[in-house]
């Protein structure tokens, strides 16, 4: 980064954009290497989800429309009615295998793009080779972050549905209700928005600091105190991006409104394309935030110390440790 560790506080929402951008095309060569093998198997693994998922759906919903047709207790209800039973269990181990692929990626994509931005912050040689070592170290730590933010959303979820069915059986059939319930829903997305920005920076701080499940998430949640609304804004926009992307390959591409083949597959390679720079660019942004955050609270990062950490020495991986790299107080 050019841009010195005090300034990075004034960085606002177009800041962060430019400086993500500036990184990538800077260090084009390492994150070339690390979509490659890691940014554009994700990318494959969720579009092919949504082909095959939508697929066997639609087929399934198919056969039941010839089941409500068929007469009960004739052989050619039982053979739809058993090859229903094996689409849904095709359908299943589709969506446990997606699951399964989306995390590996995902958090061996996540640790690899950290882990190199902060060797750009800190002016230090970085190869792939050493990204992958560390990669493979620090995996773990972004699981068991991810563990607890999938039962925080589950709870808040469970809460959320709890208040839902309060709201049904008291007040919704009333004016009082049908007035109450936008708000409730508003209240809803924008806890669900902080959940999700807390858990895009304790993805950072998992990586490069000491801590990591709660301790991560209860960090971040200090950390981006005073920068919510530029982080909320970049977390927004990428939002949408990526939802518009995704329903415009589903109906373009999969359900193949009003597409030929050859276009079909042309807009496919489009969102493809699409779709994987987006990934990157979001996972360069919350690392950029990270120290932007870190920036705006005056916790001064010794790059050379953070250097330091980031070595793999004896096949060791070394986070930042909370007495001598994580951040001194400044005083203002």
């Amino acid at each position: 980064m050019d841009i010195e560790q005090e300034e990075l506080q004034f960085l606002g929402f177009i800041g962060i954009i430019k400086e993500s951008f500036k990184i990538i095309y800077s260090w084009r060569k390492i994150f070339s290497q690390i979509t490659l093998a890691l940014i554009l198997p994700l990318t494959f693994v969720f579009l092919a989800h949504i082909e095959f998922s939508d697929f066997v759906f639609f087929k399934i919903l198919r056969n039941e429309e010839k089941l409500d047709r068929t007469r009960a207790g004739t052989p050619s209800y039982e053979k739809l009615t058993d090859v229903i039973s094996s689409e849904w269990i095709v359908f299943w181990l589709l969506k446990v295998a997606y699951f399964t692929f989306l995390l590996i990626f995902s958090l061996l994509s996540t640790s690899a793009v950290v882990y190199a931005v902060a060797c750009v912050y800190t002016a230090k040689p970085v190869t792939f080779r050493r990204v992958l070592s560390v990669v493979l170290k620090v995996w773990k730590r972004l699981m068991v972050t991810f563990i607890w933010i999938f039962v925080i959303v589950f709870c808040y979820n469970v809460i959320a549905i709890g208040v839902f069915i309060l709201w049904v059986f008291s007040i919704g059939n009333t004016k009082f209700g049908i007035v109450v319930l936008p708000f409730l829903l508003v209240i809803y997305l924008i806890g669900f928005v902080y959940l999700s920005v807390v858990w895009h920076l304790a993805s950072v701080v998992s990586v490069l600091e000491d801590m990591y499940g709660i301790q991560a998430m209860v960090k971040s949640k200090n950390l981006i105190k005073g920068k919510m609304r530029v982080a909320v804004a970049i977390f927004l926009v990428l939002n949408v991006c990526f939802f518009v992307i995704q329903m415009a390959f589903e109906n373009l591409v999969v359900l193949g409104f009003p597409m030929s083949g050859p276009s079909r597959f042309l807009l496919a390679i489009v969102f493809f394309l699409l779709l994987f720079k987006l990934i990157l660019f979001g996972l360069v942004i919350q690392t950029v935030i990270y120290f932007v955050c870190k920036s705006y609270h005056h916790e001064n990062i010794d790059k050379s110390s953070l250097s330091d950490h980031l070595e793999v020495y004896l096949g060791e991986y070394m986070p930042l440790k909370s007495k001598d790299v994580q951040m001194e107080q400044l005083e203002v």
